[in-house]
């Protein structure tokens, strides 16, 4: 599964165990050529990703209580393995807007939190529903107003999305099911659940902007 996209210069905080060694390098010609040189080049590439994702899947640890310490590094192993594979795919857009090393850690980052997630949820169901919970709750005439928006968006859920739209919206947004884990239930890919959702939420706006609960953008279209 390809991860979000990696944005180019922001600045990430490397893991404690990061190795200095292979910071040093001009990765890119290093990469691209052939040889012992580049072979020791992906090895370098491979620890630092491993300490990355082994850095990410201990930070979220709390996801997995019945995993022990073999477990979690055979899952840092496999995201670096991924993250590797991915990277070397993407390598032609790094625009050198940060450190190669940098950039290439972030996708240790974001697999390793895929993966966590994806095994998180291996043993949960991913229950496609047609409907929210009931949001209505008794209180003081302070929460009139939330309620009341929150009754629109349940009814504009049923009027201006599609089944499909509704089960996603609230497999995504409501039950937080990670859209790693949707995607590959539903054998679909990360970018066409974010269309969805998209559309979903354009339409859910429009719906609430027509009966007044919402403000119009003067900037913004019209929903698909």
């Amino acid at each position: 599964m390809i991860p979000a996209k990696v944005p180019d210069g922001d600045p990430i905080t490397l893991a404690p165990d990061e190795p200095d060694a292979p910071l040093e390098r001009d990765w890119l010609t290093t990469l691209a050529s052939t040889g012992p040189d580049r072979e020791v080049a992906l090895r370098d590439l491979h620890r630092l990703l491993m300490g990355a994702a082994r850095h990410q899947v201990w930070r979220m640890r709390g996801l997995l209580p019945a995993l022990g310490p073999e477990s979690l590094e055979d899952l840092a192993n496999c995201a670096a393995d991924d993250a590797l594979t991915i990277l070397l795919g993407k390598i032609g857009t790094f625009q050198g807007r940060s450190r190669f090393t940098t950039w290439a850690y972030k996708f240790a980052i974001l697999q390793a939190a895929n993966e966590v997630r994806r095994h998180a949820w291996s043993v949960r169901e991913v229950e496609l529903r047609d409907d929210a919970p009931d949001s209505r709750i008794p209180g003081p005439e302070a929460i009139a107003e939330a309620t009341d928006l929150a009754q629109a968006v349940r009814l504009a859920m049923h009027v201006a999305l599609t089944g499909y739209q509704r089960r996603i919206a609230i497999a995504l947004l409501v039950d937080e099911v990670p859209i790693d884990v949707l995607a590959d239930r539903l054998g679909t890919t990360r970018g066409a659940l974010y269309k969805t959702l998209h559309v979903a939420r354009s339409r859910i706006r429009a719906h609430l902007i027509a009966s007044g609960h919402l403000q119009p953008n003067p900037t913004s279209r019209g929903a698909s």
